[in-house]
């Protein structure tokens, strides 16, 4: 029953209400990967707040072979962009850690997203800039996302919204097919996401809108995900010292 048009409107409205409380004339800065979540995104806030208030910001790691789709996408919308490689950036990171500290794997695997945000916020600050998270529900419920990386943001369009609707989204905003059905591959060890995940986003998004999993061993992961990711989705935790009566803190 999800009405695809409906709740494009809305959230392009949504953009624009953010826009003139929290950046009134600023420009969406969307990093640009040419799968489907930054594709809708970016489209969003076009048709939002028009495409002169758009930079989309390519952030390859050496050779991307998939780079020819994110071309695709910001051509496709006409917006401003820019190609920032950030592999000497990366490698400067790994090589300037001592020898003796072995990376982990995952560690490895992390640092891109991480350096790509920090990337996305310089340009943000030099363009007069407010940089966009292009998480959704389905990756934020199972914690399929780079803290400090790929899950911040100024403000997030999709949040809200599975990976279905969000393609069927992709498909009301008129975008290249082959876009919205790209396949999404995570970009750091070139697994795609069903792969790492062990399940599917349409088993996925349907257990999130209707707590429905037919399969158990498949819903006990999904579960275990969700549980052990909730951390990426709240504030920090802060040490909050007790009060003495005349407001200092007290020991």
């Amino acid at each position: 029953m999800f009405d695809a048009a409906k709740v494009k409107c809305e959230c392009v409205e949504w953009i624009r209400e953010f826009f003139e409380k929290n950046g009134k004339g600023c420009n969406a800065v969307v990093g640009i990967s040419g799968g489907k979540d930054s594709s809708v995104v970016a489209a969003l806030c076009a048709e939002a707040l028009g495409k002169d208030r758009v930079v989309g910001v390519l952030m390859p790691c050496g050779v991307q072979h998939d780079i020819d789709c994110a071309y695709k996408l910001v051509n496709f919308l006409g917006i401003k962009h820019y190609e920032v490689n950030i592999k000497a950036a990366v490698d400067g990171v790994v090589g300037a850690i001592p020898s003796e500290l072995k990376l982990t794997e995952q560690t490895r695997n992390n640092l891109p997203p991480r350096i790509r945000m920090a990337t996305l916020y310089a340009v943000s600050q030099s363009c007069n800039g407010r940089v966009a998270n292009t998480c959704n529900l389905s990756e934020d419920y199972v914690g399929y996302s780079t803290r400090y990386g790929d899950s911040v943001g100024d403000f997030s369009p999709l949040s809200k919204l599975t990976v279905t609707e969000v393609k069927q989204i992709g498909y009301t905003l008129g975008l290249p097919k082959e876009l919205v059905d790209k396949t999404p591959i995570d970009g750091l060890c070139g697994k795609t996401d069903e792969e790492n995940l062990g399940f599917t986003y349409a088993e996925l998004d349907a257990y999130i809108r209707t707590g429905v999993m037919n399969d158990a061993d498949k819903k006990a992961l999904i579960d275990r995900k969700h549980e052990q990711n909730k951390f990426k989705l709240e504030l920090m935790p802060m040490f909050e010292p007790e009060l003495l009566s005349d407001g200092t803190a007290g020991i």
